[in-house]
């Protein structure tokens, strides 16, 4: 075992913290419900169970790649430091004004979000840029004295500072940390120039309060984590995996904890992606739905979908626009309230509504016999009989029916007029729908067709619901790799170390400036670069570049793709080329006779990810072993159908299993609806495709 690395994944979810230990190609996981009060704690006791069914000492662990919903479930919670917002005479309000739009257009009782500070805690300085970055009102030092003496006596623990086009000139930004670190030393201090050196205040003031807002209480928990696993006798080294699909050093996200706030499902996301490479498959949607929420991204050319702007802790149905902006890179995916603990209620028009509110891990779903009185996704799952009540969690976790039949027929099924299984296939069909409706909106907004694609479920909650997914989508192809059930913590070990730098530098093409592009480009790349060398010192490091262009007076920007050597050799032709190419593509045709515009500038510098073999699918032949038998509720015939039951564990290469079926491991079970058959995979995959 000496020549083998070993290294450590763990991923923080709402209901379950997953643990994954990886010895040489060797996969040990296990799952334990998250400690909202000490989150460190389920690492520590996951890192045990792993390395007791290992057989290995803590101590050996040469890495851990970590994964945390903490940064999230603080902004939506308002669970985070006394910050307040220095900015711009005029600018006070911009983050309570937001962008003025109206997310549900007909809605006449619309309420807005509220800001992340109140006004009370948003402060001016008499300060001016232009959009060219040139200064038309200097800062007087004199002025942040007095501000900072004033923020001194307010006991404030954390300060972020975004002064009006502050992305093309720091100096003012950079004046009032100097100050706060004579002043308030102990404050945490975070500048937009460095969080989110982008266009459009709105979204960069937003994440710059958010980093602030939530940098005392990641850099108290990652030191804590450290202390904790030093005190367990692991001394290696810990990387974080961020929004963006890569992996950063704890203490670059100790100092920009707002790039974590999606770790977790891009985490999956690059799970997915390194299964589609497996299979050669260049369209891929990957699933990840576990106890809190669901997923869904789109993945091509082996590569999930990147955006620069995503929402948190969105407040009115999970609608578009109605949360907090984060501007920063960002694997792009729609997050639906929709997971194991989603609770489920009839409403006023006697609809049943499913999330997103959430049972979490404290009490849980009605079934897990811990006070918790209220039917979850789980709930209704157990009753239609997709669960086994002995064997939840490898059997760690035991289940009660009578509770959640009880909960299903009080909410839902009493209001209704229907028994508790009636109910039940009610509140699945609610969320499946709900799941599928948010990938279709997804795909169209992409130009997308899901019948080309191939499905990669993941999570303990998906392959419970992914066949049916299917079905509804008019996928054909459905794949549940091994370990789907902690999909994510697999994804941390896959990940390379990236960290992407952007800049917002105004340029028309009719104004190209090649030698002004290439100094941009290389002081981005040598900011990325230089975060990733932090990571590994001696890897070797690629970059891939970007611009975001679009027509003059459009407002809102396209991503375009560029070579190095397109990059370092640029010309105006080439990239108007590459947008209009683009541009088509998404939207049918160019728009002729218009200037175009470059608003962003991104590189992204990146290890190689680990090399991946390509696998020789199996046809399938002989029918697996039925190991037991149970009533499971059939959709399409509506009634409980006796079904087989199939250990994943014992099933080999070219087994095939029938549906409806169940084939079940210790994270999760696969149900097989009727309408499909899954075949077992030489890697360990199972494939499910539709009957011919």
């Amino acid at each position: 075992m000496a020549d083998q690395s070993i290294r450590l994944g763990a991923d923080i979810g709402g209901t379950f913290t997953d643990v994954v230990l990886e010895v040489g190609d060797v996969l040990h996981s296990t799952k334990v419900l998250t400690t909202y009060a000490a989150p460190e704690n389920a690492i520590i006791e996951g890192m045990h169970q792993v390395c007791a069914k290992a057989g290995i000492e803590p101590g050996q662990i040469e890495q851990i790649i970590h994964g945390t919903t903490l940064a999230t479930n603080a902004l939506i919670e308002r669970r985070g430091a006394k910050t307040a917002l220095i900015t711009t005479k005029g600018f006070r309000d911009v983050i309570e004004m937001r962008t003025e739009s109206r997310f549900e257009q007909y809605d006449l009782n619309l309420t807005l979000p509220d800001p992340l500070l109140p006004r009370q805690r948003r402060y001016v300085l008499e300060e001016r840029i232009e959009a060219s970055g040139k200064v038309l009102v200097p800062l007087k030092r004199s002025d942040v004295e007095a501000l900072v003496d004033e923020l001194a006596v307010a006991g404030y623990e954390s300060i972020a500072v975004g002064f009006l086009h502050s992305y093309l000139h720091d100096e003012h930004e950079k004046m009032v940390r100097d100050v706060l670190a004579e002043k308030m030393p102990n404050a945490f201090v975070s500048l937009s120039s460095e969080v989110s050196p982008q266009m459009r205040e709105y979204e960069r003031f937003n994440t710059t309060i958010a980093n602030a807002y939530i940098k005392p209480l990641m850099k108290s928990y990652l030191s804590r984590l450290e202390k904790r696993l030093n005190g367990e006798g692991v001394d290696c080294n810990i990387f974080l995996m961020h929004s963006g699909g890569g992996i950063i050093s704890i203490e670059s996200a100790a100092e920009f904890p707002v790039r974590l706030v999606e770790s977790g499902p891009a985490g999956g996301a690059v799970f997915a992606a390194n299964i589609a490479a497996r299979y050669g498959l260049d369209k891929v949607l990957s699933f990840d739905m576990g106890g809190t929420t669901a997923k869904i991204c789109l993945i091509k050319n082996q590569t999930p979908k990147t955006s620069r702007v995503f929402e948190v802790a969105r407040t009115y149905r999970f609608k578009k626009g109605s949360g907090m902006p984060i501007s920063i890179p960002v694997i792009d995916m729609v997050e639906i309230g929709a997971g194991g603990g989603s609770l489920a209620h009839v409403d006023s028009l006697k609809q049943i509504r499913v999330g997103p509110e959430s049972a979490g891990s404290e009490p849980g779903p009605a079934c897990y016999g811990r006070e918790g009185e209220r039917p979850a996704v789980t709930d209704a799952d157990l009753v239609l009989g997709k669960l086994d009540p002995e064997n939840f969690a490898g059997g760690s976790i035991p289940l009660f029916p009578e509770k959640s039949r009880q909960a299903l027929a009080g909410h839902v099924g009493d209001e209704l007029s229907m028994d508790a299984q009636t109910a039940a296939f009610g509140v699945a069909e609610v969320v499946d729908e709900n799941m599928a409706n948010a990938a279709r909106v997804h795909a169209v907004e992409n130009g997308e067709d899901l019948s080309e694609y191939t499905m990669i479920a993941f999570g303990g909650a998906a392959p419970l619901h992914a066949g049916r997914l299917c079905e509804k989508l008019g996928v054909d192809r459905l794949l549940v790799p091994p370990g789907a059930g902690v999909g994510s913590a697999i994804g941390f070990l896959r990940a390379p170390f990236s960290f992407e730098a952007t800049r917002s530098v105004y340029m028309k093409l009719s104004d190209f400036d090649p030698q002004r592009i290439r100094d941009i480009l290389e002081a981005l790349k040598e900011e990325a670069t230089g975060f990733v060398r932090n990571c590994d010192p001696r890897a070797e490091i690629f970059s891939d570049f970007k611009i975001y262009m679009r027509y003059t007076g459009q407002g809102w920007e396209i991503p375009i793709d560029l070579t190095e050597a397109q990059a370092m050799n640029p010309d105006a032709e080439t990239f108007l080329r590459l947008f209009e190419e683009d541009y088509t593509k998404l939207f049918g045709r160019p728009v002729a006779g218009m200037d175009t515009e470059i608003t962003v500038w991104a590189v992204n510098a990146t290890t190689l990810p680990e090399p991946v073999d390509r696998i020789s699918e199996h046809p399938g032949g002989n029918a697996a072993d039925i190991s037991d038998w149970r009533e499971i509720f059939d959709p399409a015939l509506g009634e409980a159908v006796v079904s087989g039951i199939i250990s994943r564990d014992v099933m080999q290469t070219g087994d095939t299993v029938s549906g409806l079926a169940a084939i079940v491991e210790d994270e999760t079970t696969i149900i097989v609806p009727s309408s499909r058959q899954a075949t077992m995979q030489p890697d360990g995959c199972v494939d499910l495709r539709a009957k011919r």
